[in-house]
C-alpha cells in the first residue's frame, strides 16, 4: 500500500500540446461566469446608477483584460503560440495567432513583472467583485447579493484549487517559465 502511494506521487502529469476541449470549456465557462456574476453583484449591490456604471465598467475591464489584452500581449510570447496544431488551456493562443505577431519566448515570464503587468490585472479582475460587494452588503444587505458574493468566491476557489491545479497549469508546456505556475508550486 505504501509503495502504491509513493508511485502515485511520482507520476508526472501529461503535458498537453493540445488541451482537451472539455478543459478549455471548463476554464472559459468558469471565467465568464466569474466576470458576469461579479458584475451583476456590483450592479445589484448598489442598485442605482452608480452600481450600473461600476458593474458595467468592471465587466468591460474583466473581459478586455482577459480576451483582448491577453491574446495581444501575453499569448504571442507563449510556447503554445508557436506549436503546430496546439491549443492552450484557455484556447486564446488560437485567437492570438489571428490578431498578434509572434513575440519572444524570453518575454513570457514578464507577464508577472511590474505593477500593471497582466498577472496583476488578471488578479484585480478576479478580486474586484468580491471586494466591491462587501460595502454594498454592509450598506444595504441583500440575500441575492450575498448569494452572488458566495458564488463568486466559490468560482475563485474552484479556479485556484481545481482548474489551475488539476486541469490547467499542471499540464501546461509553459509552466516552467510561467510566474503563475511558479507561484503555485506547479512548475516542476
Amino acid at each position: 500500500m505504501i509503495q502504491r502511494v509513493r508511485n502515485m506521487n511520482t507520476i508526472k502529469p501529461k503535458i498537453y500540446s493540445r488541451y482537451p476541449l472539455l478543459y478549455v470549456l471548463i476554464y472559459n465557462v468558469t471565467t465568464i461566469f466569474h466576470f458576469l456574476l461579479g458584475g451583476a453583484g456590483i450592479i445589484l449591490g448598489y442598485h442605482s446608477w452608480i452600481g450600473n456604471v461600476l458593474g458595467t465598467l468592471y465587466i468591460l475591464f474583466a473581459f478586455f483584460q482577459m480576451y483582448v489584452l491577453m491574446p495581444l500581449s501575453v499569448c504571442p510570447n507563449c510556447v503554445y503560440y508557436r506549436m503546430d496544431n496546439s491549443r492552450c488551456t484557455s484556447g486564446l493562443n488560437l485567437v492570438s495567432r489571428k490578431i498578434a505577431r509572434e513575440g519572444d519566448l524570453k518575454d513570457f515570464p514578464k507577464r508577472g513583472e511590474g505593477l500593471f503587468c497582466h498577472n496583476n490585472l488578471y488578479m484585480v479582475a478576479l478580486f474586484i467583485p468580491i471586494l466591491a460587494m462587501i460595502p454594498a452588503l454592509i450598506m444595504d444587505f441583500s440575500f441575492i447579493v450575498l448569494a452572488i458574493w458566495f458564488a463568486v468566491i466559490g468560482l475563485l476557489l474552484f479556479r485556484f484549487f481545481v482548474v489551475f491545479q488539476k486541469t490547467a497549469c499542471i499540464h501546461c508546456a509553459a509552466k516552467k517559465e510561467c510566474p503563475n505556475a511558479q507561484a503555485m508550486g506547479l512548475d516542476k
